[in-house]
């Protein structure tokens, strides 16, 4: 069983164990772009994220809805050239030649991966290596741990040489063990595909101290996988070693990271406004 399968496997049982209901409602998905580049987030299914891909340029923010009962992931793609008709090539995590995703990215990609339900369940993957930071902070949530999640370290510039991938010089790219050497110990299968023999590696550590609350290697769970209550979810692209308030609107209700309390009212409309006017969110 691969790492994916895995993954949706204990999500379904922690949900079991819960005794979590679905329910209905949506979530909404704040994402923004904190890199000094343009990047194109990826997501499958991307039905309810314009098709699955878009252009977000540095310091935009774009807002999507999702449904309870979507389940799928989130990632960043670098270094991309598309022409009108969507059809182009990326440096990191393509999926194929489209803009807008159907299938999963080509490692190695940071994923931000999600099952919704009355109960959320979401991680940050460095399973299938490492192009972009990436963090996931939870906000309006109603209970569960409600816990940011991710990479905020750019690991790109600490990659072991064997793991680097390069482009024009630079290091664009850091690939997952299991990619590069393609053994059952660093996979995680044959003897090794259980939690007690497999165990972390010299560079499944070095990215666990890197990012604590990211997967590190397939088995990291307890450290790595997150539950929310009916939250909404701000995910940040290279949110490196920063703690600024980022807010989304939902409900008619301006909620922000960061912020136990309601801002002001004029506060309140000046992010807003803020928000209209840098991002790719219709306000009308």
């Amino acid at each position: 069983m691969n790492y994916t399968h895995r993954r949706i496997l204990l999500t379904v049982l922690l949900l079991i164990s819960s005794g979590a209901k679905w329910s209905e409602g949506a979530r909404v998905f704040t994402l923004v772009n904190e890199c000094k580049t343009t990047i194109w987030p990826a997501i499958t299914p991307g039905e309810n994220f314009n098709g699955g891909g878009l252009a977000l340029r540095s310091g935009q923010s774009v807002v999507f809805t999702a449904p309870v009962g979507w389940s799928g992931r989130i990632w960043g793609r670098t270094g991309c050239n598309f022409d009108q008709a969507g059809n182009g090539s990326c440096q990191t995590g393509a999926c194929g030649t489209a803009l807008k995703c159907s299938a999963s990215g080509e490692p190695p990609a940071t994923l931000a991966e999600f099952t919704l339900a009355a109960m959320d369940f979401y991680d940050v993957s460095l399973v299938d290596g490492f192009n972009l930071p990436i963090t996931v902070m939870p906000v309006n949530g109603k209970g569960g741990n409600c816990s940011a999640a991710g990479c905020n370290t750019d690991l790109r510039n600490s990659c072991p040489t064997e793991l680097a991938v390069m482009a024009d010089g630079k290091t664009v790219a850091c690939r997952s063990a299991c990619d590069v050497f393609d053994t059952d110990q660093y996979c995680c299968r044959g003897v090794y595909g259980n939690p007690v023999t497999c165990q972390p590696t010299y560079y499944s550590k070095k990215f666990k101290q890197a990012c604590p609350t990211a997967y590190s290697y397939a088995y990291d769970d307890p450290t790595s996988i997150f539950t929310c209550l009916e939250g909404d979810y701000i995910i940040t692209f290279c949110a490196i070693g920063r703690k600024q308030t980022v807010c989304t609107y939902h409900n008619h209700r301006l909620v922000c990271s960061g912020s136990s309390g309601s801002a002001s009212l004029i506060y309140k409309w000046l992010v807003l406004m803020l928000l209209c006017m840098v991002s790719l969110w219709s306000c009308v």
